[in-house]
């Protein structure tokens, strides 16, 4: 697996989780952290870019990373802010609820700190960056512009932009905010690994090779669309989709961090030299681990070798 630079940029959050709804269990989280610890137990070296408190739970989600062998020299410190943090409430089927507290979190002032044009300079110099819906809906309109002109910066020197749309309308003053980010950072992609249900929530209920077609639009290469048991469509332009197969749980605990699981194997097989379909299959093998968990992090001693 060759040792390429890949660069997160989100936010890493406390997490709180209900387990059968009767006290809640403190841990990290976040779309950005999840995917970067999984490609992390791949044996990548992903680098975290975003912000931190000073407080006892910032140097928390620290050590953790540095537990998880992610890379911390771009996680920059803000000593009047602290992380932001969610609850997870997940019912019979698995199927979770979120709920946030993050308006002043440290990593919302990422732009503005010390060390920030730093580790600019570094995320543009990436072989792999990945940026998510969130990462989107925790910055403003002019901000946002500049992680489109790191995504372009990357994308024109041949390095490759993997955007999860990840719609959580919670986080948006309006579906047309939502839209519009989105899409504007799109035309700086060059992998969307977007969800059915986002979708459709985002836009409308349409078959798979519609969303895509509005995804090849903005001048993406590739669509990959999550299906959660149904697997995973991968789309191209001008080709007809192609399925990968799903691996199915019979029990799910907990779906959080699914999507966030399949984005890392599907990378860390594209890093490995594998196909489209079989780095979908690898990041479906392992997303039918993880639900199997509570929380979006399953223990490292359970991982699965997916890559079979």
């Amino acid at each position: 697996m060759t040792d390429k630079r890949i660069v997160l940029l989100g936010e890493a959050m406390l997490e709180l989780s209900h387990p059968e709804g009767i006290s809640a269990n403190l841990s990290y989280g976040g779309d950005m952290l999840n995917t970067s610890i999984y490609l992390a137990r791949f044996g990548l070296h992903p680098h975290f870019v975003t912000a931190l408190g000073s407080d006892p739970y910032s140097d928390g989600i620290l050590k953790e990373f540095e537990r998880e062998c992610v890379q911390t020299s771009h996680v920059l410190r803000d000593p009047g802010r602290l992380p932001g943090i969610y609850a997870i409430q997940t019912d019979h089927m698995g199927e979770r609820s979120f709920y946030y507290w993050r308006t002043v979190s440290a990593a919302r002032n990422f732009f503005n700190l010390p060390g920030a044009e730093a580790s600019i300079d570094f995320a543009q110099g990436a072989d792999i960056l990945v940026v998510s819906g969130i990462t989107l809906s925790i910055f403003n309109e002019l901000e946002r512009r500049k992680l489109g002109e790191i995504a372009q910066t990357v994308k024109a020197k041949g390095g490759e932009v993997v955007f999860d749309p990840n719609y959580r309308p919670a986080k948006w003053n309006s579906h047309q905010a939502a839209q519009t980010a989105k899409e504007e950072f799109a035309q700086h992609a060059t992998t969307v690994l977007t969800t059915i249900d986002d979708d459709n929530i985002l836009y409308s209920q349409m078959p798979g090779k519609d969303h895509a077609a509005r995804w090849f639009s903005f001048g993406v290469d590739t669509v990959v669309l999550k299906c959660g048991a149904k697997g995973a469509m991968i789309y191209q332009p001008e080709t007809e989709g192609l399925r990968a197969a799903p691996t199915l749980c019979d029990r799910p605990v907990d779906t959080t961090g699914a999507g966030d699981s399949f984005n890392a194997g599907f990378i860390a097989g594209k890093c490995k030299g594998l196909s489209n379909e079989a780095a979908a299959i690898a990041g479906n093998k392992l997303a039918s681990h993880v639900i199997r968990y509570s929380g979006a992090i399953m223990p490292a001693a359970d991982m699965p070798d997916v890559f079979k």
